[in-house]
């Protein structure tokens, strides 16, 4: 097998991209410190065509070379909006006809793999603070709290990496 090079890899320009069919599911980050973690998302989410990116509280914003370092330019292909208060920004998904689902442990959590996606319901997911979490008024205004299932001596899994596999869960239900 011959690794293939970029242009085999026939990948659409940022220009392009802003006409591609998204899929229906906006990403929320709520208060997340790292400005890696925040670009890694924006790649993840350029790689499965998400909708939007609403960065929220704390969450820093593009433009920043800590966010580019790990997004590699996808900080200008996928749409997104800086938003102080998450709870306003909920209201509006809300009346929108979002369902919002926090990524979170909590008491009557689905577990992602047994979340069976409904491609005509526009989504919108919750990853909150690398140390808290999603914060608790979050989840209680939540329609439901979707829980990756662990296995191993760790509670958590790094929150680029849940986004990742929360995004694709969405991506191939959807496609």
């Amino acid at each position: 097998m011959k690794k293939k090079t970029m242009l085999e890899l026939e990948r659409i320009d940022c220009e392009e991209y802003h006409h591609v069919k998204k899929i229906p599911l906006v990403v929320i980050l709520d208060d997340i410190r790292s400005l890696n973690n925040i670009g890694s998302v924006f790649r993840t989410a350029d790689a499965f065509l998400i909708e939007k990116i609403y960065l929220c509280g704390i969450t820093a914003t593009p433009p920043s070379p800590d966010i580019h370092k790990t997004a590699l330019g996808a900080e200008n292909s996928v749409d997104w909006e800086y938003r102080e208060n998450i709870m306003d920004l909920l209201d509006e998904l809300k009346k929108k006809e979002y369902k919002i689902c926090s990524i979170e442990q909590v008491n009557g959590s689905v577990s992602l793999e047994q979340y069976e996606v409904n491609k005509e319901v526009k989504h919108a997911v919750i990853l909150g603070n690398e140390v808290k979490g999603v914060q608790q008024q979050v989840v209680d205004a939540s329609d439901l709290c979707l829980e990756l299932p662990q296995y191993g001596t760790k509670h958590s899994l790094n929150v680029s990496i849940t986004a990742g596999i929360v995004m694709w869960h969405f991506f191939t239900a959807v496609k």
